[in-house]
């Protein structure tokens, strides 16, 4: 099965993970993502609005160098959006808690 045919979040997320088997691009998507924590966490306390597109473009530039240059892939972003942010942040999570 391919990425755009996943129906629901269970079938899509085995696929995420085959798009990103590269450890090195997983760290740079775990970067990435905390990193737009810590830009929202910024725009929460100081009502900065600058700090949102910084959160979007740490959270993205790490994952997309990761697929251009690591895995050689296009990201998921472009085929299932909102998935692929589940995703991230489920494999996020997954990483932060050594279950990945």
């Amino acid at each position: 099965m391919r990425l755009a045919a996943a129906k629901t979040f269970a079938e899509f997320y085995p696929l995420y993970l085959a798009e990103h088997r590269d450890p090195r691009n997983r760290r740079l998507h775990f970067i990435g993502s905390t990193l737009a924590l810590i830009c929202l966490f910024f725009l929460v306390f100081t009502g900065n609005l600058w700090w949102l597109p910084a959160a979007v473009v740490c959270g993205y530039a790490f994952a997309w160098v990761g697929h251009f240059f690591v895995e050689r892939n296009r990201p998921a972003t472009f085929k299932r959006p909102l998935f692929s942010l589940m995703g991230d942040w489920v494999m996020w999570w997954q990483t932060l808690t050594h279950r990945l």
